[in-house]
């Protein structure tokens, strides 16, 4: 699978926190090799526009869509509690 991040989704991981921003370079690598990898507990979050959310860290998630070989990423934002 490929990755294609979305310029907002770079916007928000630039004005992220730098642990975030490693964090979420090492969920893409799970990402790619394995949708179902533990630790990123993805699930579909809108099944209407087939968008998808997975965990960053504990406080931060991202939402991508599946298009055909390609996992795109919409969005990365803190986690509301």
């Amino acid at each position: 699978m490929k990755t294609a991040i979305s310029e907002r989704a770079m916007a928000a991981l630039e004005s992220a926190p730098q642990g975030v921003r490693r964090a979420f370079y090492k969920q893409l690598r799970f990402l790619v090799q394995n949708l179902q990898h533990h630790s990123l507990r993805a699930k579909k979050y809108d099944e209407t526009q087939d968008i998808w959310q997975a965990r960053v860290t504990h406080d931060w998630r991202f939402y991508f869509t599946i298009d055909g070989d390609t996992y795109r990423i919409q969005n990365i934002t803190s986690h509301p509690k």
